[in-house]
């Protein structure tokens, strides 16, 4: 049973590292419907935000979120840039903002900036940043900070931000290409992989059009034309914004989600956002047959809001959430499933003994179903927020995985088989499931698991594999270098550097430059075994041997490279190790003597 908990364990991180897909040569994010730039508005907005300071007492910044490591210096740039903001500006924007915090005491400086972030949206483009023509229809935390937009216009137009936005827009952009761009084609890539779908980029209408009879003055005639919209989705990099947070606006045919730009969008929020850009224009197109079922949807929707009042009682809305939450949901359980299931099969060819292969069979048939228990807490979880379908579609869902079908076409099949009696109980039937997840996840090894990945340090690590992939290795040893500039003494950033050494060597043809890869390598995966602590993960240091003593023998230094070989050895055969490379290495090594 502990072996199997540790192959549990290991699965768990490998998927959470090596669940990438190979992205098809030439994917342009455009041709789904993606587009990744910065929006001055709310650079501007925001930027406005962080010049507000403490009118009593001792002078202090009124917004205070946390940013990442690239937000941060671009904060620190930009309040050296705006030190000659005029001080009744300044001071106008700090009583705004000090009595907007007043009126809400509990709110976080993150939570704060929301509706200001939805304010920027209702803004035309600078410089201009003019107010919208009707106000009426804005929610009423919006209309709360709209106020602010002409001191916005007012430090857009006195201080030098205006003159610099473009070299900041310049910068935003060079940085969501290099961290936002290849997980965004990851995510776009893995949920329209599962879907067998592309999105509906362009959205027909029929719109009446009156045009005047020849002849005649008052006379006109009506006429219907087609016109086409068109749909797109944004991913808006943006340094002041608070890291971990996410923000979706969506107005019209347009989609906002901004983030922070060293965020990882694979495995973020973005996703159930882009879904929603994917899934609510088959929604729409399908509305005729869904009206055919809404009375009994709103019976189970009505249900479900006696108990959240919050819910909206919008039946096509809640289809539309049902499917994201499905969609999200399930496509997570049959990617970690279907990674799982290839590692225990090569795990399983390198087992000698039928016990120790039972053993790693036992381990993911754990693992399969510890993921629909997950599945299962997301999907009620969704469902008491109002998404009453979840679980019926995450079965259709299922039902299509592996058949290839394209969910557009689909979609008016899975709606014709609804049956409403069937759902009732939904919720009930995966009550035990969802509750093995939530114990599970409070239990000491799910903290474990989660401390882990949730480590800042792992975050990045596993966001730069992904460069990696890319052989992008000249921008992944830059970042590992930042890394290890705040973690001087982590075994795991040294690893990586010298993987990442070791690998660009590969790829060098000139002699001295390759020479010189390799002795960084070789220093880096020293320093690796020097920092080694008694908690140091053990297969870490298996790899590291290895890939020192190949260095070593690369020398021709094989004396040393057999004693590298030995220490590998000497820790035995650990999950995610190098045992029998080391084994191998050696024993060649002796037999060429």
């Amino acid at each position: 049973m502990k072996k199997a908990a540790l192959f549990v364990l290991i699965l768990i991180f490998s998927v959470n590292l090596y669940a990438q897909q190979n992205i098809p040569a030439g994917f342009d994010l455009s041709n789904y419907g993606v587009k990744i730039e910065p929006d001055k508005r709310l650079m501007t907005v925001l930027a406005t935000l962080e010049m507000a300071r403490a009118t009593t007492g001792e002078e202090r910044a009124l917004i205070k979120t946390p940013l990442s490591a690239q937000g941060a210096l671009f904060r620190s740039r930009l309040q050296a840039d705006m030190e000659s903001v005029p001080e009744d500006l300044r001071r106008k924007i700090s009583v705004f903002v000090e009595q907007h915090k007043k009126r809400h005491p509990k709110a976080t400086d993150a939570e704060i900036i929301v509706p200001f972030i939805s304010m920027a949206y209702t803004l035309s483009p600078v410089p201009d940043l003019a107010d919208p023509a009707i106000t009426n229809d804005l929610p009423g935390d919006l209309l709360d900070v709209l106020d602010f937009a002409p001191l916005v216009r007012e430090f857009y137009r006195r201080s030098s931000f205006g003159a610099k936005i473009n070299e900041y827009a310049k910068s935003y952009q060079a940085t969501a290409d290099a961290n936002l761009r290849p997980s965004a084609k990851q995510m776009v890539s893995d949920l329209l992989n599962y879907l067998h779908t592309r999105p509906q980029i362009y959205y027909s209408e029929k719109v009446k059009v009156e045009a005047q009879k020849s002849k005649s003055k008052k006379t006109t005639l009506q006429n219907v034309e087609i016109r086409d919209r068109e749909r797109r989705f944004f991913i808006v990099p943006e340094m002041l914004a608070p890291v971990g947070n996410i923000s979706f606006v969506n107005i019209s045919d347009d989609y906002f989600a901004i983030v922070s730009p060293e965020t990882d969008l694979s495995s973020s929020e973005v996703r159930r956002a882009y879904l929603q850009f994917v899934i609510d224009p088959l929604v729409l197109n399908n509305a005729k047959d869904i009206s055919a079922f809404r009375p009994a949807i709103k019976q189970i929707l009505d249900e479900q809001r006696t108990k959240n009042p919050g819910i909206s009682p919008d039946v096509y809305l809640a289809i539309s959430r049902s499917l994201v939450a499905a969609a999200d949901a399930r496509q997570t359980e049959f990617e970690k499933v279907r990674i799982a299931t290839a590692q225990a099969r090569q795990n399983i060819e390198r087992q000698k003994t039928d016990a120790d292969k039972r053993v790693v069979s036992a381990g993911l048939e754990k693992f399969k179903r510890e993921a629909a228990d997950e599945t299962a807490l997301q999907l009620s979880e969704a469902y008491q927020n109002g998404a009453v379908l979840s679980f019926y579609f995450a079965d259709q869902f299922k039902g299509l995985e592996d058949s290839g079908f394209d969910v557009a076409s689909s979609l008016r099949d899975m709606i014709l088989s609804f049956d409403a009696a069937k759902e009732t109980s939904r919720f009930e039937q995966y009550a035990e499931a969802g509750k093995r997840a939530e114990e599970r996840r409070k239990s000491p090894v799910a903290k474990t698991i989660n401390a882990a990945v949730e480590n800042p340090v792992t975050n990045r690590l596993i966001e730069i594999q992904k460069t990696i992939e890319t052989k992008n290795y000249a921008q992944a040893a830059a970042l590992l270098n930042q890394l290890l500039a705040g973690n001087p003494t982590d075994p795991r950033i040294f690893y990586n550097v010298g993987r990442v050494a070791s690998l660009s060597a590969e790829t060098i043809e000139d002699s001295d430059l390759r020479q010189q890869k390799l002795q960084e390598a070789q220093a880096a995966y020293s320093n690796v075994i020097r920092h080694a602590t008694p908690a140091t993960d053990k297969a870490l240091l298996s790899l590291t041997y290895v890939a020192l003593a190949r260095i070593y023998e690369f020398y021709d230094d094989n004396a040393y490279a057999i004693k590298l070989y030995d220490e590998a050895i000497k820790l035995s055969e650990i999950a995610g190790g190098a045992y029998r490379e080391a084994l191998a290495g050696k024993e060649k090594l002796i037999k060429n003597q």
